[in-house]
């Protein structure tokens, strides 16, 4: 998931000394209100302060809604406040200026922020107001109202000129919004790989278990591989930060040097960690100038999701691979799966990935999830990058991969502390390792809409696509993905779900301990008809129990695996794919 935040990179000036100030207590636990005070010291007049309008998902989520009792001071005595739009606020006032709010909130992370009597987990652009005309100054945080066994986990430096063992140097609001914090009893560890500092923080819901070293070996691998790739560990210290366990939320989120990642179960965090990581070069440091400067008010409209995001993902499955985390089976498998999703979707034939891309703002609204409406930049951009991997192999008699664009992306974009101007600048990247105009693959699988030649492209790494006509468990309705759950958005009559008495409106919360993914197709994949599964379902503020039984539906499904008789070449490549090598090497 891209990270609404800005990157400070090596060179770029800092700030010195904290400016603004926030303390935030997190003492109103009962009543999940975060009690803020924000100090700004020089106003002059009138200072207006805003409260974002998103972060973290590509949606317009007017945080604002959950704000309570703006007030002002300054000198201990009463300030105006006028209030002029709904998510921005106007004090009359000289010097320094102290403003109090409340805020609610009691989301599952990481892509909201929640405050309980197990812990506190903070985005901090859900949270606290910024100064529109004063973003780049000195920013520091302190928190106060812990409980005595409580601590915190952050990737920021303690703030020099505080007392306060829990007060941080945000450097600035961009930088503090970047650093998603943990509050809580959690269990911590260190270690290095490869030359990079490691640091763990894992907080277990409701008694899940987890093994510490089992989950060490599995970061040693992601760290080490994707360190390997990029030559280069981009950071002093990086954070993992874990929820694991019966009501964590589902899914990961980037940050520069950190993640934040929930999950229900234990055997879910390779894979999400393995594409999360990876955006630490991609997206966070090789970022799109679309997306640059970060814009907290209006949607940024980008068709470079499908490289950010897609190819990241890539990354991801490729890590699981080549670190042996995956069996080649296993990605042939998710191969296959990846392709089943794209060609089950008829927007395919209409949408591109580039305007997938752009209107991810529209994720919000029921209608537009329907496979006939669109399709993933995900989905479509893991592919993609894919297949750019083998022509590039192809081109070059595998002697260059998409490692070498990754690489030539970060020297030429991250390390000069310049942002790339999306596909083209991503074609042109392309063209230079590998020698040659890829102008006829950008302009049908990237900027338009052709059918992939799956055996044509495929064939020359040395595999092969199949289809079978085959039963696939059918859930009887579909929904939309979001914080806290899955909205039933219909329900087929008659159907599975009807039968288990689930209604359209509904929130499936879980299914089986594990919240459902934004996209069916990956879900139906991992069932079988007959199969019984447990859900969870939120209904006009209860919580309900409904076991449902999985019909069956014939759908086209495609299947990835070795030819028997490649050319030398095309085993060639396969192996380089494989095992992410190359001739050159």
């Amino acid at each position: 998931m891209l990270v609404a935040a800005l990157v400070i990179l090596p060179g770029m000036a800092r700030p010195a000394r904290a400016e603004i100030r926030y303390t935030v207590s997190v003492a109103d636990r009962a009543a999940h209100m975060f009690h803020v005070t924000m100090t700004v010291p020089d106003a002059h007049g009138k200072l207006v302060v805003a409260m974002p309008a998103w972060n973290a998902t590509y949606l317009m989520r007017d945080f604002a809604e959950r704000v309570e009792d703006v007030r002002a001071s300054a000198d201990g005595k009463p300030l105006a406040v006028r209030e002029l739009t709904g998510d921005t606020w106007q004090i009359d006032g000289n010097g320094t200026i102290e403003i109090r709010y409340r805020i609610f909130w009691n989301s599952p992370g990481p892509f909201s922020s929640q405050l309980n009597a197990h812990h506190a987990f903070i985005n901090y652009a859900e949270v606290l107001f910024y100064v529109p005309s004063r973003r780049t100054e000195a920013s520091e945080v302190e928190f106060t109202g812990l409980p005595a066994d409580w601590k915190v986990a952050v990737e920021l430096p303690k703030a020099p000129h505080c007392a306060s063992e829990t007060c941080f140097d945000a450097g600035n609001y961009d930088l503090l919004t970047d650093a998603p914090t943990e509050i809580g009893t959690f269990t911590e560890f260190r270690f290095v790989e490869n030359g990079a500092h490691l640091r763990v923080a894992m907080d277990a819901l409701n008694g899940a278990e987890w093994d510490k070293d089992q989950l060490e070996t599995w970061l040693r691998k992601i760290v080490g591989y994707e360190t390997k790739v990029m030559r280069e560990a981009p950071f002093h210290e990086y954070l993992f930060l874990y929820h694991i366990g019966p009501g964590a939320g589902g899914g990961g989120m980037e940050h520069s040097n950190g993640t934040a990642i929930a999950v229900p179960q234990f055997a879910q965090i390779p894979a999400v960690t393995a594409h999360e990581f990876f955006h630490l070069w991609n997206v966070k440091r090789i970022r799109p100038q679309s997306i640059t400067p970060y814009d907290y008010e209006h949607p940024m409209w980008t068709r470079s999701l499908w490289f950010a995001e897609g190819v990241t993902s890539t990354y991801g499955a490729y890590t699981m691979l080549r670190s042996g985390l995956w069996t080649p089976e296993q990605y042939c498998q998710h191969l296959g799966q990846q392709i089943s999703e794209l060609q089950a979707r008829p927007a395919r034939l209409w949408q591109s990935v580039e305007e997938s891309s752009l209107e991810t703002w529209l994720e919000k609204y029921p209608f537009y999830e329907r496979p006939e409406r669109s399709i993933s930049y995900y989905n479509k951009g893991e592919l993609d990058g894919v297949l750019l991997d083998i022509l590039i192999r192809d081109a070059t008699n595998n002697r260059k991969s998409l490692d070498d664009v990754m690489r030539y992306m970060n020297a030429t974009y991250a390390h000069e502390h310049r942002y790339y101007d999306g596909s083209a600048a991503i074609q042109a990247a392309v063209e230079h390792v590998a020698g040659r105009s890829f102008s006829d693959f950008f302009g049908k699988y990237v900027a338009g809409t052709a059918e992939i030649p799956w055996n044509e492209i495929l064939g020359r790494a040395g595999l092969g696509v199949q289809t079978e006509q085959a039963p696939v468990a059918d859930p009887g309705f579909e929904w939309q993905a979001g914080a806290g759950g899955a909205q039933v958005t219909e329900v087929t009559p008659g159907g599975a779900a009807e039968k288990a008495g689930i209604a359209e409106g509904d929130v499936v919360i879980s299914a089986d301990g594990v919240p459902l993914p934004r996209y069916a197709g990956f879900w139906i994949a991992e069932h079988k008809p007959g199969e019984t599964v447990q859900l969870r379902v939120a209904r006009e503020g209860k919580q309900l129990a409904l076991p449902l039984t999985l019909r069956s539906r014939e759908e086209i499904v495609y299947h990835v695996a070795p030819v028997p008789d490649p050319t030398a070449k095309a085993r060639t490549i396969l192996e380089g794919v494989l095992q992410g090598t190359t001739g050159a090497e």
